[in-house]
């Protein structure tokens, strides 16, 4: 296997083995049972807001009320109007570690939650082309909070056995709420009144205030209560959620142990200033390296232009139908949607780089045959090959989200550890939000001016996505993100945070004997400072 740079090392897999022996299933655990069914609308329920703003303004430019209420907006005007959200995105992400760090995962993404429903608002009462801008820009602004945090809060408070799971569900989330949007748009469009767009624009709203209700029922992150020496309530939450199982209390126990010497051996090495991590040493410098490479191949392997210009690539085989347009998107989202939730659930029991190749190759070959068969219709005019573009429209869909949807916050939070996780996503959302600012303003001009041969792009770009998956992206599977934390700094750095949770546990142990309660436990081993950083001094 080809990876350039130093080769990763995982740590010892003690963790990773009592969770594989614990053979009960998460629905026969009421209390893990019950953390999933409330990370449904507080955690994946983010991406349902993604994928509504995606659907809604590709659905948009096939419904005339919209477009004769902005003029019919030329192809400049309708990459801006896409591409202002993206562009309140990128003004933001400087800012998403450090309120996430203050605020923590559940409060960060009720503050983001709180401004979408403000952008939700404005966007539907907009009275012209200036106030839909603002709203779109507002909309963007809110987005990376909470899709930072709320992925990194699914990881962190997933059992090991379900973790990599509900992490690709959250990308996978993505569809209900593009459903929704397609669907209600297909219902609006022929309204003659500006409710035809106005109405689909208030309903985006709808998944941010599913946030607002439900999050206090929903637990903050373990890890981030760590770090704030808040030990004594994290590891009520790790004994509430992960002890169910087959040697539950050992699985705590261990699990706590390893949170608390790795967050302090993070806070060792981890820099004042907030960004610098980005650039501190060649593991960080490779890992943001990755996070940058995964946002930007995610919009930028061809799918930007199925999000947002359907009617533009149906334009270009002759179908320009404006319900035939509807009927093409809604069915096409819910075809992700049928193809995405199952390989969400199967893709993370594989090993990461071979879904990824997967992914990347299909891909290729998918763009190419599209290619060819749109070339057919341009130069012979030929009718027939309207259908086969229509044909790969769909193979797509299964082989992009076989790795850049199921995977791609799952390998985030699996490549970082806690002190770095906020800013990776963040690095990633940064790159997502250039692809997309970029896409969605040149695409429309793209297919305007060169027509089928703008795939020809795409064709070759994709290849190199697949020489890079070979090169750069290391194996993540079947770990847990406490061994996963220094797999790049070497057996140095892993073996003294081993050291630390040897220690912590005989610590802990000590006090179980000496006769106190688990609360009582959690409350003296509790304390990063107190505790695993002083047990780090002595090593």
């Amino acid at each position: 296997m080809a990876i350039i740079g130093v080769k990763e090392e995982h740590a010892d897999p003690r963790l990773t083995r009592i969770a594989q022996a614990d053979n009960i299933k998460w629905y026969k655990k009421p209390n893990l049972r019950f953390l999933y069914l409330i990370l449904v609308p507080c955690g994946l329920g983010v991406e349902w807001t993604s994928g509504f703003d995606s659907s809604m303004m590709n659905s948009l430019q096939a419904v005339k009320a919209w477009t004769e209420y902005f003029d019919n907006p030329t192809a400049g005007r309708l990459g801006l109007l896409n591409a202002m959200y993206s562009l309140g995105a990128l003004m933001a992400i400087p800012f998403v570690p450090t309120i996430s760090q203050y605020l923590g995962r559940r409060r960060t993404i009720l503050f983001a939650s709180l401004i979408m429903c403000t952008g939700a608002g404005l966007q539907a009462g907009a009275r012209n082309v200036d106030m839909f801008l603002a709203s779109r820009w507002v909309l963007g602004f809110g987005i990376p909070f909470a899709i930072v945090n709320a992925s990194a809060m699914i990881g962190e408070l997933s059992y090991a056995n379900e973790r990599a799971i509900m992490t690709s569900l959250f990308n996978a989330s993505w569809f209900i709420g593009a459903i929704i949007a397609a669907g209600t748009t297909y219902g609006t469009f022929q309204m003659t009144s500006t409710w035809a767009w106005r109405l689909p624009s208030l309903l985006q709203l709808v998944p941010s205030f599913f946030q607002i209700a439900f999050m206090r029922w929903c637990p903050e992150s373990p890890r981030w209560l760590v770090s704030k020496d808040r030990g004594d309530e994290a590891f009520r939450i790790l004994q509430t959620y992960h002890s169910e199982g087959a040697d539950g209390d050992e699985f705590v126990r261990l699990e706590f142990a390893q949170i608390q010497s790795t967050i302090a051996q993070e806070q060792e090495l981890a820099s004042r200033f907030v960004w610098a991590d980005v650039l501190r040493d060649a593991a960080m410098r490779r890992r943001f390296m990755i996070a940058g490479i995964v946002g930007f191949f995610t919009q930028w392997s061809g799918n930007g232009l199925l999000s947002f210009y359907m009617k533009k690539i149906l334009a270009l085989v002759g179908i320009t139908d404006d319900r035939t347009v509807q009927k093409v998107i809604l069915s096409n989202t819910c075809w992700g949607f049928i193809n995405a939730l199952p390989i969400a659930l199967i893709a993370p029991r594989y090993p990461r780089r071979h879904m990824f190749l997967t992914c990347t190759i299909g891909t290729a070959f998918v763009y190419t045959a599209w290619t060819v068969a749109s070339a057919r219709w341009a130069i012979e005019g030929s009718s027939k090959a309207a259908i086969p573009v229509l044909v790969f429209i769909y193979v797509y869909s299964p082989f992009y989200n076989i790795g850049w949807n199921a995977l791609a916050y799952t390998y985030m939070v699996e490549l970082f550890p806690f002190a770095q996780r906020a800013k990776g996503i963040a690095v990633e959302q940064l790159t997502v939000r250039f692809a997309v600012f970029f896409n969605t303003y040149v695409n429309p001009i793209a297919l305007d001016s060169i027509g089928w041969k703008y795939y020809l792009v795409y064709c070759v770009w994709i290849l190199i996505e697949i020489a890079t998956v070979y090169l750069l992206f290391p194996e993540t599977h079947n770990r847990t993100l406490e061994e996963l934390s220094f797999m790049f700094e070497g057996k140095e750095v892993q073996d003294k945070v081993e050291k630390n949770v040897d220690k912590v546990l005989h610590l802990e142990l000590e006090n179980v004997r000496g006769g106190k309660s688990s609360n009582d436990t959690a409350g003296t081993a509790g304390k990063t400072g107190a505790t695993a950083a002083v047990v780090d001094n002595r090593v």
